[in-house]
């Protein structure tokens, strides 16, 4: 990251007048400290980039402010100055975590040298801490991309051949189909692994901020804008940005979004200076874009300048021999997480999961595993743990299949009773018996508005019989 923020702590009036003129005039924001005890508080409030510090001052001195600076802040760069070049002051200093040190009196070419010195350690370290990052996040990413289907392996082709080049891509799947992850794998792969990657949901961000939040915006640009502010395209300068839900894009500002993609240059809020950026740019949506072009809702040409390379994600249930592979990851990565047992799923269970249809995908697997996780005693999860699953099945979402009442019941009978073998001998069948007769004349009833005869006609039993059942169940009659 470059300088901006620099401390200056001395208690030499003189010296903190021509440190300040001097830095202020290379356009570095500057601020000034009299003694040790200034300079720790200021540190605590504010965050810098590079702190200056006398090494001797009132309080506390410049090697007791160092290491204390270290304690709050241990990547502030800190330069110690002195009057005494002794050998002593030298190792301490350095001993204590200073970057550098120089002596008074000193030319301000020796400034210049320095920051700039700091400059380029600091954008080392920030590169170097960020490939560590990402190469940990490229680790996990490869065990979090989970499917052997057909379908996944064409994805793993294309990612590969993508991957390498700068080209863009778009992204399309429903919600909870692992789009993220698919941007993620891109950049992992790319040239630009060790630059940021810089995620933005279009949808999640009010339309009035959107634009600033991607391009940025000057001091005094709004009501509220303090300072000037980068924007993602400037965050994710030289690596890739993920434009998430980009359907839900205002269409003024897929303008701009075209201009930074046939420009390579954007213009900060407020601002009149075009600023070049060299950005990667996956988009993701789960709208058809197609549809929204032609209801104007989104730009033609915008469209086709980010639908170079299409990735489609399947909805899960198009891939249903993938499900048992996420469910013994999620199992995993849960479990370990909760810091719990090693749990697994029964035979029943698992034919359960595998069979439902997943309107939520992935997402929707994750929690229901997590919350059997959490919920069930037993390191064998059963069809119990996963109550109303197939109910949520046989309500329809316009793409899964309709359970019948039988199979509904078949369900929730096997989930009650998964573990039978240890059930004690009992009038099991007039329990279950009950339980399904007393909704169903309930059910009637209300329908019938109380009328018994017309209840009993439709039940196909006589008025004395349902009366019997009435009392037996202890059904309320309401009074219309």
């Amino acid at each position: 990251m470059p300088i901006k923020n620099i401390l200056v702590a001395d208690d030499e009036e003189s010296m903190r007048w021509v440190l300040s003129k001097a830095l202020r005039k290379k356009g570095f924001s500057v601020e000034l400290a009299r003694d040790g005890d200034e300079a720790l508080r200021l540190i605590k409030e504010n965050v810098y980039d590079l702190a200056l510090l006398d090494i001797k001052m009132p309080g506390i001195s410049g090697l007791d402010l160092l290491e204390r600076i270290k304690e709050e802040r241990a990547d502030l760069f800190v330069v110690i100055m002195t009057a005494e070049a002794s050998m002593k002051n030298a190792v301490e200093a350095m001993k204590r975590g200073a970057y550098d040190y120089f002596t008074k009196p000193f030319d301000l070419g020796v400034i210049d040298a320095l920051v700039e010195k700091v400059s380029r350690a600091s954008e080392m370290t920030s590169q170097v801490s960020l490939l560590k990052e990402e190469l940990k996040d490229r680790y996990q990413l490869e065990k979090t991309i989970i499917g052997n289907s057909p379908v996944m392996r064409d994805i793993y082709k294309t990612i590969g051949k993508v991957a390498p080049s700068d080209v863009t891509v778009l992204v399309q799947g429903e919600s909870g189909t692992g789009k993220e992850l698919i941007a993620r794998a891109i950049h992992y792969n790319s040239k630009r692994l060790g630059k940021p990657f810089v995620p933005l949901n279009c949808a999640a961000i009010p339309k009035e901020l959107l634009e600033s939040e991607l391009f940025g915006f000057e001091k005094g640009a709004f009501t509220g804008a303090s300072e000037r502010k980068l924007g993602k395209f400037e965050q994710a300068n030289g690596g890739t940005i993920f434009l998430d839900e980009i359907g839900d894009m205002p269409i003024d500002l897929q303008a701009k979004i075209l201009r930074v993609l046939q420009e390579r240059e954007i213009t900060r809020t407020g601002g009149n200076q075009s600023i070049p950026v060299d950005v990667r740019i996956v988009a993701a949506t789960n709208m058809d874009l197609e549809d929204a072009v032609r209801n104007k809702q989104f730009r033609e040409d915008l469209y086709y300048r980010l639908n170079v390379i299409p990735i489609h994600l399947v909805p899960l249930r198009e891939r249903a021999e993938d499900v048992a592979l996420l469910v013994e990851y999620f199992l995993s990565k849960i479990c370990s997480e909760l810091e719990v047992p090693g749990k697994h799923c029964s035979p029943e269970a698992m034919k359960l999961l595998t069979s439902y249809s997943w309107p939520g995908n992935i997402r929707e697997l994750e929690n229901t595993i997590k919350r059997a996780v959490i919920l069930s005693p037993d390191p064998l999860l059963g069809t119990s743990d996963f109550p109303g699953l197939r109910q949520r099945q046989g309500e329809g979402n316009g793409k899964g299949e309709e359970l019948s009442l039988e199979g509904i019941v078949d369900l929730k009978l096997r989930g009650s009773f998964t573990n039978m073998e240890r059930m004690e001998s009992g009038d099991v069948y007039a329990m279950v018996l009950e339980q399904v007769e007393r909704p169903l004349i309930r059910f009637v009833l209300e329908k019938t508005r109380g009328n018994q005869v017309r209840a009993a006609d439709i039940l196909g039993i006589n008025r004395n019989t349902l009366r019997k059942k009435i009392t037996e169940l202890g059904i309320e009659l309401r009074k219309e």
